[in-house]
Formats: C-alpha cells, structure tokens, sequence
C-alpha cells in the first residue's frame, strides 16, 4: 500500500495534510494573487474592520492591508521555518550519525557538546545568538536550527549506536568497505525514516520560535513583516482593536496544528509496527467478542478447549490465527502440539490466558475452560490471579522474558510475593529450592547471579523453575527447547518429565520435533493453519499417521542409518491465513487431495482415542510401512 494511502486512514493527519496543502498552496500562489501592496501605508484608513471595504481582514495601525501582509507574511514564516527545520535536520543528523557510528572518544566528546548546549533553554540560547549576530531575519533562522540541532543529533544518535552493531554493518566491514560508504549505503538509508519523523513533528515548533524572534523585535525588521512581527506591531492595539492579533495569531495556530497533525500522520505510515497497532499499548487481556459458555459435555480434563477461535484485526485484514481448536488435557498428562511455524499453536497457547495482544487480538469465539471455569472473558482481577499460580509458561527465549538487570533470585522471589505474601528470607529459601530441583549446580550461589551471566540452557531452567514458583496445575510450555542443543534439550525434557510425575502436573508442550514428542507427551495434536488435523496417542501418531500432513511431517525427520538419502519435504508454503482456501486448508499442497476436498468445511471426526480431519487419510498398512 502506498505511503499516501497509508497517511489517509489517518483521518486527523489527512486534514492536516488538506489544511497544510491549501495554505503552501495560497503561500506559493501569493506574488500572483491580486493583493494589495503590503508595505504600502494608508493612515487616513488605518484600523478599518475586517471585511471593509477593499479590505477584506480589515487595516493595521498605519492603514496596511491585513490580508495581502497575512499572505507575505505567512510565506515568510513558512519559508523560515521549513530552512531552518532542514539545516537543523542535515546538520543534527550528521553530527548524530558521526558520534553513534564512530563511538568512544569520538561520541564522548561530540555528545557532551551536545549535552552543554542541550543545557540552556531554547528561547534564551536563540536570544543569545541573534543578540551576537544582530537582529534580523536570516539571523533568527540561523538562531532557531542551531538551537533545535542537539535535537536531531542526540535523536540520530541514539538510533545509529543501535545500527552500527548490526550484523549488516559488520559485513559491510569484512567487505572492505570505507567508514564513509558504510555511513551512506548501510546507516543512512536506516535514519532517514526516523529524520523525516522528527522533522515533520519539529517544523511547527520551529515557526512558533521564529515567530518568537520576531515578536521580540529580532527577526523580520519593517516593513518586510512575517507572523511574529505582524503580532508585536500589533500588541500596542490588542485590546481596541483585536482583529490586528487574531488574524496572525489564527493563522499561526491553523499552521502548527496541521503540522502537528499531519507529523503524526507521517510517522504511523513510515512506521509498519505503528500501523499494524504492534506498537499500541495492549490491553491487560485479550478481547472477547462472545459471551460466557457453559463447559463442554463428556470433558474430564483439568483445561479444556473447546472450538477456540482466535483472530487479528489489522486494518481491513482479518487473520483467523486459531479456527476453532477443542483440546483436552488431563492432570499428570502431557498434550503435545506439533505443526509447522504459522500453524496457530503459539496464539492457542496464549489465549488460554488471555495473552494474546489486544489491538490486535480478539477471541472470536469457543471457550477455555480451567476445572470447570470458563476463563474467556473471564475479569482481568480473576485471570491476573490465575496466571502464573494456576497456569503457568515456559517460554520459548528465557534472554527475552527474564529481566537483564534484576538476578534471577530477586525474579523467582517476585513470582512467588505477585501471588502470596512471603518474607525475604523464606523467599530466598524458596527460590534456591526450585533452582534445585531443575537441577541447577550450587543453586545457592547462582541465585545472585544475572541472567546474562548463564548459558542458554540454565536460563531456560530458570524460566521453568518460575514457572513451578506457585505449584500450578497446568504448565505450557511453548517450544522451551527449541534453542538448545540437543544434549541440554534431553536435560530440560528429563527435568519436565519428572516433575510432572513428581507433582501431577498437566503440561501441554509446545514443539516442532517429533522425537520430544515421543519421548515426553502421552498425546499429540497436528495442527495446521490454525486447526487441529489429526490428535491420538502419541505411539499410535508416530506408528501409524492417518492424516497426509502428518505423515508428510514425520517423512521430513532426518534418519540416521538405513540406507535415507533423500531428505522429504512438503512442497508448498503453508496459506495466509487471512485468505484460507475453501475445504481443506492442507489441499493445495496434499497429492490425495480431490474436488470434495477443496469445497465444504471438513469436520474433525473422532473414533475413539484418535481424531482426524481429512477425506482421504492414510491408510493404516501405508502409514505402518
């Protein structure tokens, strides 16, 4: 979509931008508008009202048309400001960009330069430098970028320290490119969005300073007359005659607030995270658009699924992430869900609790229900009660959910104070015991340490040790392995079988591979695009796989030995799953699949432990062999 098109769903912004249009637009069209002179005086019809006649905003104190200065002036100012925005953008940016890229002494000292002159407010700096250069226009201009360049800089800076460390950057080094191609083909292409926000946002603040200047008597000099100066000659006659106030005055206010709009504008559509709502602060849970359910007939599990609907609402786009998904989980059971990234599994997970980020998550429908309670829609005090005490996560990055300037200690102790008063020292106690029992050597000494002082393995221990902090009955655990090797994998699998035989727990587990799901879940569940395909026992799955997705799923696992060289692979990608194709989702990409099979919706038939959603499922002596 088009960068035009983006900045008109903003409706606000698009005003701003028709405001800001018509009055560049009057401005560059000035010199050939039939206007009165605007310096010439006239004192035998001075302070004639507005809509006079021949003078249509009235006269100024010497009898000067107040809409043909409005219109110079207003040209003036814009003009001004515009100048002044874009030395202060080049000029900032760079001195930005030279400190974030270059680092150590060379940002110290720059950067303090920048701190001394970011010390002094803005309007004295600006009185400051046009009392040295002296009064008059081009040194107010001068003034106003100079004052709003640590602006830009320390902005610029701030977003190249972070580029300068990408990889891209690196390999640009190793390329054997020069520090000045580098700033201009890798870091400069990356600013230049975040230069053109702040620009767009600074613009009216820097006309608003001019304006200032020249209130004051030190920007335009008479008769040449631009907003500011049409204000102060005006001040003398505020209250007998008004309108030599307003009329500036409105028109100062009219520009900076269509700036002002239409900057916001600019940055939501050079932004996609802010246009999508990524960035929105979500809701503390996610919306419902439903009503309560009762609990679902002939379920004994402890957490039951039942016809779960999830979607994304971006815009017009609406993307039906989970699509009616019924499960259930049994206490001391492990349930595992398996499929292919974008299958839906991570958002069925997520609802559970209602954590699903909200804009842009809805829960659209079905219902999940925790012994008997339905807990969609359920009130924030009640889930914020249940989360982490009654139902528990494992996270896929420890790095990314625990907190790098708070020892892991202090974060166990608050896991466990967020739902039951504790004492320090029964927390301390508390905490090293669960890093004990995940099997964390010298737990005691370890608990003081920060998570970026552990590997990858013993963080993720310490992400499942929070998880077991208030003895929860369910445990989800979205893919807690898939970053680990394989001999930490088989660890954190032995440490979660064990404690779900020690303590009953009931754990859905989260994967891609089918060798955790042989070696840990009772059940497994196939999902794909956000619908369960096949669910059995998991020796029944593996042996014999009904479903042609499943089968083509275990057909992928590499094999040592015997003879494999060829290595399988599903052709296709998995669809969008705002535009899902009628009857089986799978069906474009299934070499069984027929015209019955791209047309109805297809329900998930259950035959006694098993279940499965498909028209022309393997058969058992296939699967088998």
């Amino acid at each position: 979509m088009s960068f035009l098109a983006l900045l008109a769903r903003n409706r606000l912004a698009l005003g701003g931008l028709i405001v800001m249009g018509l009055v560049v637009l009057l401005a560059l069209l000035t010199p050939i508008l039939p206007l009165a002179p605007p310096n010439v005086t006239d004192t035998a019809n001075r302070f004639l009202p507005p809509f006079s006649e021949g003078a249509l905003l009235g006269t100024d104190h010497l009898g000067r048309d107040l809409l043909s200065r409005l219109m110079w002036g207003t040209r003036l100012s814009l003009a001004v400001g515009f100048a002044a925005a874009l030395i202060a953008a080049t000029i900032g940016a760079a001195i930005g960009i030279v400190a974030g890229y270059y680092g150590g002494r060379t940002d110290n000292i720059i950067m303090r330069g920048v701190d001394m002159l970011m010390a002094f407010p803005y309007i004295l700096l600006a009185l400051a430098i046009v009392a040295a250069l002296g009064p008059g226009l081009m040194n107010a201009l001068i003034a106003v970028a100079a004052v709003n360049i640590p602006f830009f800089a320390r902005n610029i800076r701030g977003i190249t320290v972070g580029i300068a460390n990408k990889e891209f950057v690196d390999a640009a080094r190793l390329a054997g490119l020069s520090d000045a191609r580098i700033i201009l083909t890798e870091i400069l292409p990356n600013v230049v969005p975040v230069i053109v926000i702040a620009m767009s946002t600074t613009v009216g603040w820097m006309i608003l300073e001019t304006a200032g200047l020249s209130f004051l008597g030190l920007g335009s000099q008479p008769p040449v007359a631009d907003l500011g100066s049409m204000l102060g000659e005006a001040r003398a006659a505020l209250i007998t005659n008004p309108h030599t106030s307003v009329v500036p005055g409105v028109m100062i206010l009219i520009i900076v607030m269509a700036i002002n709009l239409l900057g916001d504008g600019i940055r939501d559509a050079l932004d996609p995270r802010l246009k999508s709502g990524a960035l929105n602060r979500p809701l503390p849970a996610t919306l419902v658009a439903r009503g309560r359910q009762p609990a679902p007939q002939g379920q004994a599990g402890v957490l039951t699924l039942d016809k779960l609907e999830t979607q994304f609402h971006v815009k017009d786009r609406n993307y039906r992430a989970v699509g009616g998904v019924s499960l259930s989980v049994a206490p001391g059971e492990c349930l595992g869900i398996i499929g292919e990234s974008g299958s839906g599994k991570s958002v069925t997970a997520l609802s559970v609790m209602g954590l699903v980020a909200s804009p842009p998550g809805l829960i659209a429908g079905g219902s999940v229900h925790y012994k008997g309670e339905d807990l969609i829609g359920a009130p924030y005090r009640r889930l914020r009660t249940l989360r982490g005490r009654e139902v528990a996560y494992i996270f896929q990055d420890p790095l990314a959910t625990l907190h790098p300037l708070y020892r892991v200690g202090d974060q166990l102790i608050e896991a466990i104070s967020a739902h039951r008063a504790i004492g320090r020292a029964e927390g301390r106690q508390k905490a090293v015991d669960l890093l004990e029992a995940v099997r964390i050597p010298n737990a005691a000494a370890r608990i003081d340490d920060y998570p970026h002082e552990m590997s990858g393995g013993m963080r993720q221990r310490v992400g499942i040790a929070m998880a077991l902090a208030n003895d929860p009955e369910v445990i989800i655990a979205d893919e807690p392995t898939t970053a680990l090797d394989v001999t930490v994998q088989a660890q954190i699998l032995s440490i979660l079988d064990d404690l779900r035989r020690a303590r009953g727990l009931a754990i859905i587990f989260i994967t891609h591979d089918f060798g955790v799901v042989g070696q840990l879940c009772d059940r497994v569940a196939v999902m794909y695009a956000g619908k369960i395909v096949e669910e059995g026992p998991t020796r029944a799955i593996l042996d014999t796989p009904r479903h042609p997705y499943t089968a083509r799923l275990m057909a992928c696992v590499p094999e040592l030995g015997g003879g494999r060289r060829r290595l399988e692979a599903i052709p296709g990608l998995p669809p969008a799953v705002n535009d899902l194709p009628p009857g089986c989702a799978f069906a474009p990409r299934c070499d069984r699949a027929s015209a019955a099979c791209r047309s109805g919706e297809i329900a998930l038939a259950r035959d006694g432990g098993r279940a499965l959603r498909c028209l022309h499922p393997v058969a058992e002596q296939e699967a088998a062999s």
